[in-house]
């Protein structure tokens, strides 16, 4: 795959607004949305990945995929708990369930845990690793079995019915009345965007003659951008229309803007492309990891304006000292580990 760095861009934006939204700035509420971006950008890398790798032999290895998710995401992950785990005592002295929250979160269980046990709530932020890492751990095996039973070029279409199906399923439990946050935490409620995502992957890969078109369409398929912050604005937390219509109206925007940057050209391309956003994209990952107990420890002691000027720049230089360090160790492993070398980086949010 070549290197877009117009989607570490788009990563970069995903994980500003996750922030603004935990550093509880006003008019930014439902800034909760940025991790859709990071969810259909995550199952469009993924994807595209094991379709060029199944392109290639006839197969996936699936030990190799899983090793090299582990080298990119686990390194990063176990030196953020196991500071939490030294530190967090510290801070907030009447915490008493550090480790329990530690396991939760390094085990991938925080999405069910979080959603039926209120479980980790200072490290409440692992959902969405747990929710990509379900997606990593199924989507391989269940794609083989489709690429077995389907035509390459029409892939995309059992693939786009998972995607109706789960948002049937979501739509199901919303209908049934449970609580938002048992909704909005699980991976089974929440597929959506990453099967989105790769359906377009099935379709970049694939190319159906249609491709072209939508292309050629993609002045109509942007106008979604200026449309998004008016559809979404009213939806907040506990508001059910923000489980149904405005998780899939973000994640069809993320679908319109890889669509638009996917050329590498364009007005689009060139605002994604910024090399300060491009940086803040590949520290996207580690500034996850870190800016939750930063933003909980600042909105504890000062004003939401101070939470963003101070939180943003310290979760950053952590996440770069972990990025420069153990996870450039971890991810020149995985790099020798295989024949080559895949130029963009999926992430826990990672979505991301």
């Amino acid at each position: 795959m070549k290197y877009n760095p117009a989607l570490d861009g788009m990563r970069a934006v995903a994980i500003v607004l996750v922030f603004l939204s935990h550093a509880h700035a006003p008019m930014f509420d439902g800034a909760f949305f940025g991790v859709d971006l990071f969810f259909v950008l995550s199952g469009f890398l993924i994807t595209s990945l094991l379709l060029k790798e199944h392109q290639q032999s006839g197969r996936l290895d699936f030990w190799r995929f899983y090793k090299r998710r582990f080298l990119r995401l686990g390194p990063a992950l176990l030196l953020f708990l196991a500071a939490y785990w030294l530190f967090a005592p510290l801070i907030w002295p009447g915490l008493d369930d550090v480790n329990q929250d530690v396991v939760v979160s390094a085990l991938y269980l925080a999405d069910y845990g979080i959603a039926f046990f209120d479980s980790p709530d200072t490290l409440l932020h692992m959902w969405s690793l747990s929710v990509e890492e379900h997606f990593y751990l199924i989507w391989p095996p269940l794609l083989v079995l489709l690429l077995a039973h389907t035509a390459r070029k029409q892939l995309w279409r059992p693939v786009l019915l998972l995607v109706v199906l789960m948002f049937v399923w979501r739509a199901y439990w919303v209908a049934q009345g449970q609580h938002f946050y048992e909704i909005f935490f699980r991976f089974d409620t929440r597929a959506t965007g990453m099967l989105l995502g790769s359906a377009l992957a099935a379709v970049a890969v694939h190319r159906p003659e249609w491709m072209d078109a939508l292309h050629a369409r993609q002045k109509y398929l942007l106008w979604l951008l200026p449309v998004l912050p008016f559809a979404v604005i009213g939806y907040g937390w506990d508001d059910a229309g923000a489980l149904l219509w405005g998780f899939a109206l973000v994640e069809l925007v993320a679908a319109a803007i890889i669509v638009a940057v996917s050329k590498q050209k364009g007005v689009l391309f060139d605002m994604l492309s910024l090399p300060a956003l491009v940086w803040v994209g590949k520290m996207s990952y580690g500034i996850y990891l870190w800016h939750y107990p930063v933003v909980r420890l600042l909105r504890a002691h000062t004003d939401w304006q101070w939470v963003v000027i101070l939180g943003l720049p310290i979760s950053a230089a952590f996440a770069a000292l972990s990025f420069y360090t153990i996870e450039r160790w971890a991810l020149g492993l995985r790099d020798r580990s295989g024949s080559s070398k895949p130029v963009t980086q999926p992430a826990g949010s990672r979505t991301a």
